[in-house]
């Protein structure tokens, strides 16, 4: 993996007497001043003092083209966000890669598209996903385009199993796309019988709220995907006529948002309409891996699966749209290849011998380890790194706002005076996962504490004659709310801010400065992190941020 790589040492940045630490601040964006901006409206003087000390403190990129999405409406996320950290170069993302396929048609010349087609003739083809156009996890664009491919080819049944956003679109947005998928169906209905004579049966068969069902993360919460498999797989869950009428129904009952409604089940005078048999295809259309790969295990594993009982678990055609985890190879059969990141800083630094450690809770462990070592699970080089997961709690963060950032600094600390690591990084996430939630009031404490660990940080760092790097991957916290007319909606879904970047030399007589410059990104981060710890980075990495 690290044959041949090397780092030249530079003539003009020298490495500090201790490490260098890389703080990530899941979903801390930069944006104006007010009500709406949690970041600001919290009492944070560490980080007040961090971003705007003069010449070590910028804004960068992290959003659309920036970290490899199509277009400036995109906005970033913590897998792209640490990708583009760990490569140090700007890699096409899932929605591009899909985009790129689903336009060139390429992703329907494939083995698994006709794999899947060849048995949901058969049988049934189920469609499993995140409903919403957020571009963050899917985009139902994707389904309607293969839902309207699969008519052409003479798919008779096709069943939509819709996971309910709310978090990365309008916290209740869900009846809009329910509408507006039902018009796809009925479209792709009429077609089918123009163009191929066969009557069409598509319809919305199950669904339920993200953050409820299907498509935890990390392993942080089984129980989750197993009721997800449960209402899509077996039609077990509560019933009702039609999507539609279960999400009024759950919007009557409670002020909860999409993504924490409960699992529904579509009914008919036969009983569930969407429960899938030996033979059917199923097919997720969700581009993004970590809230994929759980769901993916419990179609794909054999009879030795034991995360929980799939009952009379049948034998279907499964396939995602990407690979989730190359490593583990989750899914076996999957539509589009991921994209291939190579050479990332992890694995120059392991070739040179550098030591490091990575750190975060559960939630965001994943980002610091798989998606910053460039889609690859386990360790570069056991004998050169140390990962540390604080497990989560299954709770919802509003209601512990600190969430983790207690336990991952007093373990960073531990780590950091060892004096055995060149180099650390981890990822503070309650500024995203409390951010999420739309609980201004919470957001506001999670960055409180965030800046309370901030300062503890820097204090160690200064002890160890370090510098720290601060910085963010994603928007979220910034913009807690819209406001029309005096009305004000909570805004759950990331944000097209740019984010914070920040150094603190011990030293304290620093001599390089960073440089302000509008085109800056993620991917910038990683040549200037080599140019601190005293080396020049590769020739086709994004510039570093310093100037000598």
């Amino acid at each position: 993996m690290t044959d041949g790589l090397s780092l030249e040492k530079s003539t003009i940045f020298a490495p500090p007497e201790g490490p260098v630490l890389i703080v990530v601040a899941d979903g801390v964006g930069v944006a104006p001043e007010g009500a709406q901006n949690a970041v600001t409206e919290a009492a944070t003087p560490t980080l007040d003092r961090l971003t705007s000390a003069e010449g070590m403190a910028t804004t960068l990129l992290a959003h659309g083209p920036a970290v490899g999405l199509p277009s400036e409406d995109d906005m970033g996320n913590s897998e792209v966000g640490h990708n583009a950290l760990g490569a140090g170069r700007i890699f096409a993302q899932g929605a591009k890669l899909v985009n790129q396929a689903l336009a060139s048609g390429s992703i329907y010349e494939s083995e698994v598209w006709a794999g899947a087609m060849k048995a949901a003739r058969s049988g049934t083809l189920h469609l499993l996903g995140l409903h919403s156009d957020g571009n963050v996890h899917s985009h139902t664009d994707h389904l309607y385009q293969l839902i309207e491919r699969a008519a052409e080819e003479g798919v008779e049944r096709i069943r939509v199993h819709i996971l309910l956003d709310g978090r990365d679109v309008a916290a209740r947005s869900a009846l809009d796309y329910i509408a507006q998928t039902e018009q796809a169906l009925q479209k792709a209905c009429e077609h089918c019988l123009v163009e191929s004579g066969h009557d069409a049966d598509y319809r919305i068969a199950s669904g339920g709220g993200r953050m409820t069902i299907t498509m935890d993360r990390y392993e942080a919460d089984w129980p989750m995907v197993e009721r997800g498999y449960n209402a899509h797989t077996h039609g077990i869950g509560r019933a009702f006529s039609s999507a539609t009428e279960a999400v009024e129904t759950m919007y009557a009952e409670s002020d909860a948002g999409d993504q924490y409604l409960g699992a529904f089940v579509i009914h008919d005078d036969t009983g569930p309409i969407g429960r899938m048999t030996d033979g059917d295809a199923v097919v997720l259309f969700n581009f993004r891996g970590d809230r994929a790969i759980e769901i993916s295990q419990a179609y794909e594993a054999d009879e030795t699966f034991d995360k929980f009982d799939r009952g009379d678990h049948p034998d279907v055609y499964y396939a995602g749209m990407l690979q989730y985890d190359g490593d583990l190879q989750v899914p076996t059969n999957y539509l589009v290849e991921p994209p291939a990141i190579d050479r990332t800083m992890g694995e120059f630094c392991v070739a040179e011998g550098l030591r490091s450690f990575a750190i975060s809770e559960t939630q965001k462990f994943g980002h610091v380890t798989y998606f910053w070592n460039g889609n690859r699970s386990g360790y570069l080089d056991e004998s050169l790194e140390t990962y540390v997961e604080i497990p989560s709690d299954n709770v919802e963060f509003n209601l512990t706002p600190a969430m983790k950032l207690y336990e991952i600094t007093d373990r960073t600390i531990e780590l950091l005076r060892t004096g055995e690591y060149d180099w650390g990084r981890l990822n503070f996430p309650n500024g995203d996962m409390v951010g999420h939630t739309g609980d201004l009031g919470a957001t506001i404490q999670a960055m409180q504490v965030l800046d309370e660990c901030m300062a503890r940080l820097v204090e160690v760092i200064d002890e160890l004659g370090g510098v720290l790097v601060y910085t963010a991957d994603h928007g979220n916290a910034d913009i807690m709310f819209t406001e029309v007319d005096g009305v004000r909606s909570p805004k759950t879904s990331h944000t097209l801010s740019p984010v914070p970047f920040a150094i603190h030399d011990a030293s304290g007589a620093a001599t390089y400065r960073v440089v302000s410059d509008p085109e800056a990104g993620l991917s910038n981060v990683a040549a200037t992190v080599f140019n601190l710890m005293g080396y020049e980075p590769p020739e086709d990495y994004r510039p570093s941020l310093l100037k000598a």
